[in-house]
């Protein structure tokens, strides 16, 4: 199971972070968030895939911010079409990969991942809200059981030490989880990560892959 923190936006704090070795961290390039991130990305090690996080951003933007950053995945979180993520796909690094998120709630209708299928490299389902993304709730995750594909996927939305025991039932299940991803349940502040408890959380998650 894969780590990934998102939000990140303090360089001594991102240094904290990536001493954790998560396996992503993700920056958010959305002016908007309070989490919004416009500074320089301090050197990390080089196992840590370093992911911009777009809403509804124009890929000349994205092209540049991944070039600037030099970032290996880019996540967006908008209303992206399966023609935009084509037209970036083609435009990007090969070897950069393209997260789609998609919002859900109970009522989720699983037909409309499967345009993404083949213009995307994971799907990351987060809880869809009043914001994309950073509402801190999680969602019923019962209604993964009607994913209908292979394609691995990211799990967010409000997730903290307190969901570990529903992310070891899920991980139980033959649905192909790639990582979860955590951010304002170990925030001091936004954009600003506890480390002790991102430590512990790790901890309890490498306990699965065992």
């Amino acid at each position: 199971m894969k780590l990934k923190i998102c939000g990140m936006k303090y360089p001594d704090n991102i240094l904290e972070v990536g001493s954790l070795l998560p396996d992503y961290m993700g920056f958010i390039f959305w002016e908007k968030s309070a989490r919004y991130f416009d500074g320089v990305i301090p050197e990390l090690p080089k196992s840590i895939k370093k992911v911009g996080v777009f809403v509804n951003e124009t890929i000349e933007v994205i092209l540049a911010k991944a070039q600037q950053h030099n970032l290996q995945a880019v996540q967006l979180h908008g209303h992206e079409s399966v023609e935009f993520c084509l037209d970036l796909k083609s435009k990007l690094d090969q070897t950069i990969e393209i997260i789609k998120v998609f919002s859900v709630a109970d009522d989720f209708n699983f037909e409309v991942l499967k345009p993404f299928e083949n213009v995307c490299d994971y799907f990351l389902f987060d809880t869809k809200g009043k914001l994309p993304g950073g509402n801190g709730t999680t969602f019923d995750w019962k209604v993964l059981e009607k994913y209908p594909s292979s394609k691995p996927f990211f799990l967010s939305g409000g997730i903290g030490i307190e969901e570990m025991d529903a992310v070891k039932e899920i991980s139980k299940t033959n649905l192909p989880l790639y990582a979860i991803d955590v951010n304002s349940k170990f925030e001091i502040k936004p954009g600003l990560k506890n480390i002790e408890k991102l430590n512990n959380f790790k901890h309890n998650l490498k306990t699965l892959n065992l």
